[in-house]
């Protein structure tokens, strides 16, 4: 146990240095609320997770582009095999929510308000396959209800 566990630091400390050296957010803990599998052409599409966004660490504590208060764990880890068509990763609220996504080349990937309204979406074109590890947060550390993560390929929300 003691192995594995330092054998999980080892990796964890390495992606950290290499991406992102102040990020505090643990790409290999559970996810809070669901790890998805999809592959390129799912149904249905868009996908969506019913999620509280926020948490307590800032993010830009990740990088200076990303925004909003974010939980530790990420809210969702999806493994996604790619195809032909871009991977879309949106949310919607009726409150500012911010994206904030370790994608499979280890970079950080963050955004505000490019979805509709004040949602935030981020478009991977070409999509990756691999792992995401996906946060929702929110502005001033505090949770909201009703917020619904949206995967897709065809659809930015």
């Amino acid at each position: 146990m003691l192995m594995k566990n330092l054998a999980a630091a080892t990796a964890l400390s390495v992606a950290v240095t290499v991406t992102a050296p102040v990020a505090a957010q643990n790409v290999n803990a559970e996810p809070n609320y669901e790890t998805v599998q999809l592959q390129s052409g799912f149904t249905p599409d868009p996908y969506y997770v019913r999620l509280q966004s926020g948490g307590s660490v800032d993010a830009q504590t990740i990088s200076s582009s990303c925004r909003g208060f974010i939980s530790d764990a990420p809210d969702v880890r999806l493994h996604f095999e790619a195809g032909q068509l871009p991977l879309l990763i949106s949310a919607l609220s009726d409150s500012d929510t911010t994206l904030v996504i370790n994608a499979p080349n280890g970079r950080w990937y963050c955004d505000d308000d490019s979805g509709e309204g004040l949602n935030p979406s981020v478009r991977f074109d070409p999509a990756m396959s691999g792992r995401y590890e996906i946060w929702v947060g929110t502005y001033g550390g505090r949770s909201l209800e009703a917020t619904r993560l949206s995967i897709s390929e065809l659809y930015s929300q």
